[in-house]
């Protein structure tokens, strides 16, 4: 059984051991394959890269002609835009001059400085001017300041005053109002004296007292009322309770009075039937002591116990020697069945260990490396569900990441769109700005436009001007008798010189309607542009609005929110590995959990096989092994031969004994039956306790039960009554508080001690104005600002005094900078003339460079290079992707071949292979020798129950006087279907008995007779004797049979033993006589 549990545990694990080797071979095969393909794809990659070098050396040459190209063309592009742009600017200032000087540059110069020179010394006293009228702007600034503090000032304190009569107004209407609320008189007329107001404080106080004093006095009052009502409660609830718990006592009282009646009755009716009993008892005593006084009678003991005396000292060492071989075969046989049971016992203890190793050694590093220890089932269990519990949580923790990262996502999607909607906003306002202001700088854009209008205006206000001035001097130079200058009052010299002047102011006035035109138009443009910038003006606000707060709050969201994604990605990726690795982790713990239950219940059964041992190693202590059972069986039967000798000692012995035990068993039975009868009376006098006992506990339980009953009854009153006063209680409770809150809303709700504190806000606000002197105050700062009015009136005059004289210069200036204008306008056009000589220059010389370039063979060239290295690129991209798949493959299938389960795998496979078949062969050759050698034992078998069958059919013929049988046999079915895996062989011995060929089997025929023992065949086969039980026959022992048995020719070492179950005492005696007697004599007996 043992050898085909292990081949059957063999092939499971061949079954497993085999997927192994055979899964670690293919994957050698595919590791094989892809180091293979690893290599031919390192090789494609640098035989690629070595082709991409050489092409983007070219690619970078190409691009640094084509750089150069495409500056050059730039700086061309550029200067041809100068140029343009230069020939535009001195087109539009040649149309803008009035006309071009021709004097050469010398000459130019020298009458910009002179003209210079008389407008800087305007611009000196116009500085002068500026700075008299900022000083007096100061002190007038400053004088304003001092007005406006002292008007602040003036304000706050009137303020303060209205305040302060306000809050005497409300002092008084409070206290009025709570005077005529408490019923107080006196306080009718307002305004109010300090006399009045104590005296009001003191009344309020002494009622507010007063109110206090009752509402505490009625809540105490009513406080012991519910006091005395709880006392009440507790002392009922007591009583109630005391009952109640008597109750419960007394109902288990009479319980278990009742479970003892009810015993006590069951006695009675056990004892109903006793009396009579009683009666055969004493018939019965009677008839045993008659019996018991014949057997006494004729009892011989005496004189065979005389004839015993002379053999018993032999006897008695032969029994000792005999007892003695006897007690050590019994212990011989108990060593041997106690020792085989232990080794049985070693073997499956060894086999249990062998089983919990291999199943440690199977999971003792996975388990280890889990756990630190290797566990129970219960720690294992344990483990597995807080991992279960852990996963559980983890789950629930990445689930709540992923909704705060699909949120996140949502915001960040939500914020990048706000800010290129803003963005898109905000340039869409740049735009605007920059069409109409050509500039970022709004601020500096609108000041200076708005100069240019003030100059246009004054500008145009001039040229209004000098067309009358001018109109005006020719009249004057023409109609005047002798005219002299209108401006210095010189008077020409001569007719010529007169008439260049007056030619002169023509000309100039004719000049001015142009110049007046042109201003008018520019004026009237600037205006224009001017009201387009005011409407842009939100738009700048916005356009700050959005640069300085909407978008920077915005992208900081934004940034916000991406380091929250990005953490929450880290935090998530983190928790799906540690997921990924709990969940491993369980795997792996669920499927040891099995093989761990199975090594409990391994150790559990080691535990009961240890105990087992340590029983059977206790039995065996004190037993001497060296003796064998052939020794001990050989001197048994040495001694059994000589104490066969003394046969008549124990035939004798046997006499006395029957004797003595039939007269035993006559006074037992005499003893039994007058036990029997005290018994019964016993049993009968016990009977009147037990009747007293059922009174006394009927009348118990009745007392009980009316006690109970009264218990009952007291206890609904009290109920009643508790609850009453409980209600009682409730309601005392609730008018305490219905006063409470009344004497509350007496005091508080009324608002009085409310009202009261503000009248001493008030009261206190008033007093602390007095004390100040804000009044006296307040007269002092309305004279200070009188004062500042009549310096500020002053410091006014001054200044527009000032302004008129600044007017008249600034006028004078401004006539000025016309001529100023027209000489900067010539220095500046033949500046620019030179300047557009040498662009023009600059612009030959670079397309003469550009020109030397092959331009369109370079692109053309580049474009073929560029797209042979993308080309070569997109391999390589694929080559390297591919070889870094062929890595992590490789990496993976040597990470499967360093594990433990397909590392030794072949080596594991053919181990267990051998052991598999050597435990085959093992076993057939086992079933092989078992077979041959069950064949042998049964041939010896069959030829020892022949000869057991000859020997009872000759004892049988020589012995038997009936007719009815022939004789008698013993057949043996061996049950043929056993096998060498089973343990023990079934032999079903049964007796027949033949009449012809008929052979009949005796079940039935006689009661002890039917099958003859084991022990007896082995005497048999070893010591060729036959012993022969005839126990309870058929028919009556007759004394003609007797005499046929005594008189049957035995063999010298052949012994019939009849046992006389079945024989009456007498004849017995006289068999045993007989037997004594004959021919056999005591040697062969």
């Amino acid at each position: 059984m043992k050898q085909a549990s292990i081949i059957k545990t063999c092939q499971t694990e061949l079954k497993y051991l085999k997927q192994n080797k055979d899964k670690a071979q293919e994957i050698k095969e595919l590791l094989s394959t892809k180091e293979t393909q690893l290599a031919s794809s390192k090789e494609s990659v640098q035989r690629i890269e070595s082709q991409i070098d050489p092409l983007e050396n070219r690619m970078y040459d190409i691009d640094s002609s084509l750089s150069k190209v495409m500056k050059l063309d730039n700086d061309i592009k550029a200067l041809d835009s100068r140029k343009k742009q230069m020939e535009d600017d001195n087109r539009e200032l040649e149309e803008k001059m009035e006309q071009v000087f021709q004097g050469t540059d010398d000459q130019l110069q020298d009458m910009y400085q002179n003209h210079q020179r008389t407008v800087k010394e305007k611009e000196r006293r116009l500085t002068e001017c500026q700075r008299d009228v900022e000083r007096a702007g100061r002190e007038c600034q400053r004088t304003n300041r001092i007005k406006s503090d002292l008007l602040v000032e003036q304000g706050r304190l009137q303020l303060e005053a209205d305040r302060h009569t306000q809050n005497i107004k409300k002092r008084d209407t409070q206290v009025k109002s709570l005077a005529s609320f408490l019923e107080l008189e006196g306080y009718e007329r307002t305004p109010l004296n300090e006399r009045q107001l104590q005296s009001f404080h003191r009344q309020v106080k002494e009622r507010l007292d007063q109110d206090t004093e009752a509402l505490n006095q009625t809540m105490h009052e009513m406080q012991e009322k519910e006091a005395q009502k709880q006392q009440s409660i507790d002392d009922l609830r007591d009583k109630k309770t005391g009952l109640e718990r008597t109750i419960e006592l007394k109902r288990d009282i009479q319980a278990k009075k009742q479970q003892e009646l009810k015993n006590i009755k069951s006695d009675l009716q056990r004892l109903e039937g006793s009396s009579s009993r009683l009666q055969e008892l004493e018939t019965e005593l009677q008839k045993a002591e008659r019996e018991l006084d014949n057997a006494v009678q004729a009892c011989t003991v005496d004189s065979l116990k005389a004839e015993v005396v002379e053999l018993q000292k032999e006897k008695t060492e032969l029994d000792q020697a005999q007892r003695k071989l006897d007690q050590e075969m019994e212990l011989l046989n108990t060593h041997t069945a106690a020792r085989t049971q232990m080794d049985m016992l070693k073997k499956t203890k060894m086999e249990k260990e062998e089983q919990v190793r291999k199943i440690k050694s199977r999971h003792n590093e996975e388990l280890v490396s889990l756990m630190g220890h290797f566990p129970s089932k219960k720690e294992l269990e344990d483990w597995i569900y807080s991992k279960s519990k852990e996963i559980n949580s983890t789950r629930d923790r990445l689930n709540k990441m992923n909704k705060e990262l699909a949120s996140g996502e949502q915001k960040k999607s939500h914020f990048t769109a706000e800010v290129k909607r803003k963005e898109e906003q905000l340039a869409s306002y740049e735009e605007r700005l920059f069409n109409v202001c050509g500039s970022q700088d709004f601020e500096s854009d609108l000041n200076k436009l708005e100069d240019d209008l003030e100059k246009c205006s004054k500008q145009r206000a001039m040229l209004a001007g000098a067309t009358a001035v001018y109109s005006q001097f020719i009249s004057q130079l023409t109609e005047e008798g002798e005219p002299c200058c209108p401006v210095c009052q010189r008077v020409f010299p001569s007719e010529a010189e007169l008439q260049d002047v007056i030619n002169d102011m023509q000309s100039k006035l004719r000049l001015v309607p142009d110049k007046l035109k042109n201003t008018e138009h520019d004026l009237k443009r600037k205006e224009r542009r001017r009201d387009e910038m005011m409407e842009l003006k939100p738009i700048r606000q916005s356009i700050a609005e959005l640069q300085e707060k909407e978008l920077p709050e915005l992208r900081n969201k934004l940034q916000r929110v991406n380091r929250d994604i990005e953490k929450l990605k880290g935090d998530t990726e983190e928790q799906e590995t540690l997921l990924g690795t709990l969940m491993s982790e369980e795997d792996t713990a669920k499927a040891c959990l099995q093989d761990i239950s199975l090594m409990d219940r391994f150790q559990l059964d080691l535990k009961d096989v240890e105990r087992k041992i340590a029983q059977h190693a206790a039995r065996l202590q004190g037993v001497d092994l060296s003796r064998t059972m052939q020794q001990v069986s050989q001197e048994k039967q040495e001694t059994q031969h000589r104490l066969d000798t003394s046969i008549k000692i124990e035939l004798k012995r046997k006499l006395i004994q029957d004797q003595q035990e039939q007269i035993q068993a006559f006074r037992s039975s005499v003893n039994e039956i007058r036990g029997e009868k005290l018994q019964i009376s016993s049993n009968m006098q016990k009977r009147q306790q037990l009747e007293e006992q059922c009174v006394e506990f009927s009348t118990e339980i009745q007392t009980l039960h009316r006690d109970i009953r009264d218990a009952k009854e007291q206890v609904s009153p009290l109920a009643a009554t508790l609850e009453k006063l409980q209600q009682e209680k409730q309601d005392l409770a609730e008018r305490r508080r219905q006063k409470q809150e009344e004497g509350q809303e007496k005091v508080l709700i009324n608002g009085i001690k409310e009202k009261v504190k503000n009248v001493t806000l008030l009261e206190r606000e008033i007093t602390k104005y007095i004390e100040e002197g804000k009044d006296s105050y307040k007269e002092q700062k309305e004279t200070e600002l009188q004062e500042v009015d009549k310096q500020l009136h002053e410091a006014e005059k001054q200044r527009e005094k000032i302004n008129k004289d600044i007017g008249n210069i600034r006028q004078d200036i401004d006539t000025q900078k016309v001529q100023e204008r027209w000489l900067q306008d010539n220095l500046t056009l033949r500046k620019r003339m030179e300047e557009l000589k040498e662009v023009s220059r600059k612009r030959e010389d670079l397309v003469k460079e550009m020109g030397n370039m092959q331009v369109l063979q370079l692109r053309n060239e580049r474009r073929e290079v560029e797209r042979k290295l993308e080309d070569l690129k997109k391999n390589r991209s694929v080559a390297l992707g591919r070889q870094k798949g062929y890595e992590d493959e490789i990496l993976r299938f040597r990470k499967e071949l360093s594990e433990d389960q397909y590392c030794r795998a072949e080596d594991l496979y053919r181990d267990q292979m051998i052991v598999m078949r050597t435990t085959e062969l093992a076993n057939k050759d086992l079933d092989i020798y078992y077979k041959a050698l069950d064949q042998t034992i049964m041939k010896f078998h069959s030829m020892k129950m022949e000869e057991i069958n000859k020997i009872i059919r000759d004892l049988w013929r020589s012995t038997y006087r009936g007719q009815d049988i022939e004789y008698v046999e013993i057949r043996s079915d061996v049950d043929e279907n056993t096998s060498a895996g089973l343990k023990r062989r079934t032999y079903n011995y049964r007796v027949v008995m033949v009449k012809g060929d008929t052979a009949l089997d005796m079940r039935g025929r006689c009661s002890a007779g039917q099958k003859v023992k084991k022990p007896q065949h082995a005497s048999c086969v070893s010591l060729e004797k036959c012993i022969v039980c005839l126990c309870a026959l058929t028919t009556p022992l007759k004394s003609s049979f007797l005499r046929s048995l005594l008189e049957s020719p035995l063999g010298p070492h052949q012994i019939c033993i009849v046992c006389l179950c079945a024989l009456t005492t007498p004849l017995k005696s006289s068999f045993l006589r007989s037997l004594l007697e004959s021919p056999l004599g005591p040697h062969q007996m």
